[in-house]
């Protein structure tokens, strides 16, 4: 099998397990709250990832602590935003609003003209998704999808980077590692934490597993594979992903306009794959 092809198939399973990490983590939040629940899966997956890949520290570079550094903090911001942002707003709306993060990182890497034709397309289905004529929509939970997407870039570019100068399996380990250093202090700010129980707990583990342990683990397989570009746009499958779990998970309805806009988003992601020859075998 091809190394694209590999990439591929790796980045389109981490999307499934991603978005259905999300919605056993959506209803977690009456329990333990956005904070709660994003600490749970990061702190298990942190856990979990240490013990199974037993990364070697001390032979770390300077350089590599850095890279994994920002790394977490990316991860840590992405997750946190993004899980109080599905509080507010539908899964498959929080997430193609998300998606406007590496929709700008493709059009900034991008150099030739078809790449932007297919970022546009996407662009054109963020916008459709939104429902501008709806005073009921809650603007705090879209403005906290696009920060998270901000957040999203951020990831990619580091994952990618990280990704050249280690094993993947180690900068996943290490990057959750700073990534529940972050989150703590807002979980002991938090507090909803406190209130777990061993259902809660073993939820939260599915959680781990399915959203971070698995997929980063599978991206960081990707990235190695694939630029920036194309992974940042093959990711625009997300939100139908998304849509479908909230539907059969969660009964999040979208309207026919929002399902048009999530097809002009699968399109650009088909039409990047399809025609990208950036992608070396």
């Amino acid at each position: 099998m091809k190394k694209s092809d590999v990439a591929v198939a790796a980045t389109l399973l981490a999307i499934i397990c991603v978005q259905g990490g999300a919605s056993i983590a959506k209803q977690l939040f009456p329990a333990i709250g956005a904070i709660g629940t994003v600490t749970l899966r990061i702190v298990l997956s942190a856990v979990l990832l240490t013990l199974i890949n037993r990364p070697k520290f001390l032979e770390f570079t300077k350089q590599k602590w850095k890279y994994c550094a920002i790394y977490g903090v990316g991860l840590a911001a992405m997750n946190l935003i993004f899980y109080m942002a599905i509080q507010r707003i539908p899964l498959g709306l929080a997430v193609t609003v998300e998606f406007a993060g590496p929709l700008f990182l493709a059009l900034a890497l991008s150099r030739k003209l078809l790449d932007v034709i297919w970022a546009l397309l996407a662009c054109v289905g963020i916008l459709l998704i939104v429902p501008w004529q709806n005073d009921h929509v809650d603007l705090v939970g879209l403005g906290l999808a696009f920060l998270a997407g901000m957040f999203w870039a951020l990831y990619i570019v580091m994952g990618g980077k990280v990704s050249k100068i280690m094993d993947g399996k180690d900068a996943v380990t290490t990057g959750m590692l700073f990534a529940s250093l972050v989150i703590i202090p807002f979980t002991i700010w938090d507090g909803a934490v406190f209130n777990l129980t061993p259902t809660i707990f073993i939820k939260g583990l599915g959680v781990a597993i399915l959203s971070s342990a698995l997929p980063f683990s599978l991206e960081m397989i990707a990235l190695k594979r694939l630029p920036a570009k194309t992974f940042s746009i093959l990711m625009s499958l997300e939100p139908a992903f998304a849509a479908l779990s909230g539907l059969l998970f969660l009964a999040e309805q979208l309207t026919f306009l929002q399902w048009v806009s999530i097809m002009c988003v699968i399109a650009a992601s088909i039409g990047t794959t399809v025609f990208s020859k950036a992608v070396k075998d």
